[in-house]
């Protein structure tokens, strides 16, 4: 687990913070007292988590509403913050969206990508920087097994793509500019240590994104409908947002300490908690009824859409060995705590604190917990 204390006083700068994965990594970094610089474009879903959660009004995370494409803009915003860690999170980051819109994602997920690279080449403060990207770099063989950190780059659609694209982007700047790099100008950042992050299908309270399971199963059991599923057989590492969040926290604190531990990770939950797409939802279906009392069913509509891979796991053994990482909460326990947070959600509960509290839960699990 992530030492919280290395990050209290620490100037921090995200892009992305205003989305479902950086409101939640904006209320950790709150609680160990980070400085917090956010850069992102204003929230794209209604609701959204950044307000629900009064992100939006917390004077301790500074926001600027920028896109990630404008260089000028980027650079600056880091700049004139400038932090010890950058975490870069913005995204276009749903597969059907990729296909409506391939010029989109690929301006935001490639050119972003570049543009914050070139934003911390020309910061001199910043010592630990983490790309986000996902587990759909990997060309897809469709095999049992898990992916490992050295297999070759090349995801299916647009959104997966330009997320390979987006990791051999940061490999370049790396090995050209940064920590390690043998013929690095001397005007250049070179000292700053580079990751990237390779994180599995998330899930947690406070998602509102289209075309998503979970947040698909919340929309449904909130207005008393079923459930409609496209691909109940599609198998995928589902974890809690809080185990890739840390998992994050943890790179760029062991970079910044001992930047030879700078690499590419792969971030998943267990094998035993890769489970269908069907198994997910009987799962949140069960969790619903056992904290609500109401029943909740759902079907499977074979709907006509674009290529989805079927069946996608993630060998994280590397961050284990490495880093001493392991996941504590288990797929029925992060369902739970979606429910939990849903529930208060719907009962017009603070939610500021509801989040700290399950943070507060994570924190305190103990890793021999995580299979009850």
């Amino acid at each position: 687990m992530v030492d919280l204390s290395f990050y209290k006083n620490k100037k921090v700068f995200i892009t992305g913070h205003t989305g479902f994965k950086g409101s939640w990594l904006c209320h950790i970094l709150k609680l160990a007292g980070a400085e917090v610089m956010g850069y992102s474009l204003a929230p794209q879903t209604k609701p959204d988590l950044f307000t629900v959660s009064a992100i939006d009004k917390d004077s301790q995370i500074q926001t600027a509403i920028g896109d990630v494409r404008n260089l000028k803009t980027l650079k600056k915003a880091v700049v004139d913050f400038q932090p010890e860690i950058v975490i870069h999170m913005a995204a276009q980051p749903i597969v059907r969206d990729s296909y409506e819109d391939p010029v989109y994602t690929y301006e935001t997920n490639v050119m972003g990508t570049v543009n914050i690279l070139e934003a911390v080449r020309c910061c001199l403060s910043v010592r630990s920087f983490l790309n986000v990207t996902t587990d759909k770099v990997y060309e897809n063989k469709e095999w049992q097994w898990g992916y490992r950190e050295n297999e070759p780059l090349d995801g299916y659609d647009p959104y997966s793509n330009s997320k390979s694209c987006s990791e051999l982007v940061t490999h370049s700047y790396k090995k050209s500019f940064f920590n390690g790099a043998d013929k690095a100008p001397k005007t250049e950042n070179g000292g700053t240590a580079v990751s990237t992050a390779r994180a599995g299908n998330v899930i947690g309270g406070g998602d509102f994104a289209n075309d998503r399971i979970v947040p698909d199963c919340v929309r449904s059991a909130l207005e008393g409908e079923t459930i409609i599923v496209r691909n109940p057989h599609s198998t995928r590492p589902y974890q809690h947002v809080l185990e890739p969040l840390f998992a994050y926290l943890l790179i760029a604190q062991k970079q910044c300490e001992k930047p030879e531990l700078a690499d590419y990770y792969n971030v998943g939950p267990n094998e035993t908690d890769c489970i269908t797409t069907g198994e997910l939802v009987d799962l949140f279906c069960r969790k619903w009824q056992q904290q609500t009392g109401e029943s909740q069913d759902w079907e499977n509509q074979n709907i006509d859409g674009p290529h989805e891979a079927n069946f996608l796991k993630l060998d994280c053994s590397k961050i284990k060995s490495r880093l001493g990482w392991q996941p504590r909460w288990n797929v029925a326990q992060a369902v739970s705590k979606t429910v939990e947070w849903t529930i208060a959600y719907k009962d017009q509960k603070n939610m500021a604190e509801i989040m700290k509290k399950q943070i507060s839960d994570f924190i305190k699990t103990k890793q021999e917990e995580q299979h009850v």
